[in-house]
């Protein structure tokens, strides 16, 4: 493997452990693309991070869609993510139009307005993890549109679902609302009750809805990988720790909302494992 590649798994690595891990069951001479990819994902997932008022965020999601459009070649010439990113995009015919999308999705997480129904979540999710799978089979697939959209966009929801799951303290912390108004009114209370904490019960049961929404995601990606040839699989073994969220979820029920529901590196990496290697 080269300085350059062997240098985007390290920045992957230290990133975005797991989807680290999915690039090492890929070909060696994809795994540089993939971790740009991933990379890149990384990069936009955190900006809400890194930022104390939404404008600049919107300004760096503004500046990789220049980037990708190719209004900045010199800048993103000397950046470690965008130069590998390009490259990528390039050898592999990767959809502007789908970077854009992305980049668009990215917005919601720079204010605090709540994820209004289940159809805007899953729409959120399809436009970032999901196309995000779909891209990465791409790769994997020598830059050919793969037959993959239908178990990437499942799957895409319900590892979005489990990510979401392991940062609700942040997100209320902030004020952030991602589950689904109509899965709270379900459970008898709105945002603003979930963001003050004032109905452990309802709590629970707008938890567990929101974990059951990710196992249906799950239980259709699982059918619809079935029929996928097994080269076009790593980016799917990200869903070997979804299953293990969504039980220490359930098992934390209205706690998961305020104490973070973790899954140790170790027991991560045997579910991921397990799941790129079965059949």
């Amino acid at each position: 493997m080269g300085d350059t590649s062997g240098n985007l798994l390290g920045q992957l690595r230290a990133a975005d452990r797991e989807r680290y891990l999915s690039v090492l069951f890929a070909p060696e001479d994809k795994r540089e693309a993939l971790a740009a990819l991933f990379l890149f994902n990384a990069e936009i997932a955190r900006i809400r991070d890194i930022v104390s008022e939404p404008l600049p965020g919107e300004i760096r999601l503004q500046w990789w869609r220049e980037v990708i459009d190719g209004d900045r070649a010199e800048e993103a010439g000397h950046h470690p993510v965008a130069a590998p990113l390009l490259k990528t995009i390039n050898r592999f015919d990767l959809p502007a139009a789908t970077f854009d999308n992305m980049l668009e999705a990215r917005i919601f997480d720079l204010y605090d307005d709540p994820m209004p129904a289940r159809t805007d979540l899953e729409g959120y999710l399809g436009e970032t993890g999901s196309a995000l799978i779909q891209m990465a089979c791409q790769i994997l697939n020598g830059g050919a549109v793969p037959p993959t959209a239908d178990p990437a966009g499942h799957a895409g929801v319900a590892y979005g679902i489990a990510n979401l799951i392991r940062q609700m303290p942040v997100h209320r912390a902030r004020g952030q609302v991602y589950l689904p108004g109509d899965l709270l009114s379900a459970a008898g209370f709105d945002a603003s009750h979930w963001l003050a904490g004032d109905d452990d019960d309802a709590a629970a049961t707008a938890t567990s809805a929101f974990v059951a929404l990710g196992r249906q995601h799950l239980r259709q990606a699982r059918n619809a990988l079935a029929s996928v040839d097994r080269t076009l699989r790593p980016p799917f073994s990200v869903l070997g720790v979804a299953d293990a969220v969504f039980d220490a979820a359930e098992r934390a029920g209205a706690g998961a909302s305020t104490r973070p529901v973790t899954i140790s590196p170790v027991r991560a990496q045997w579910r991921i494992t397990r799941f790129a290697l079965s059949r």
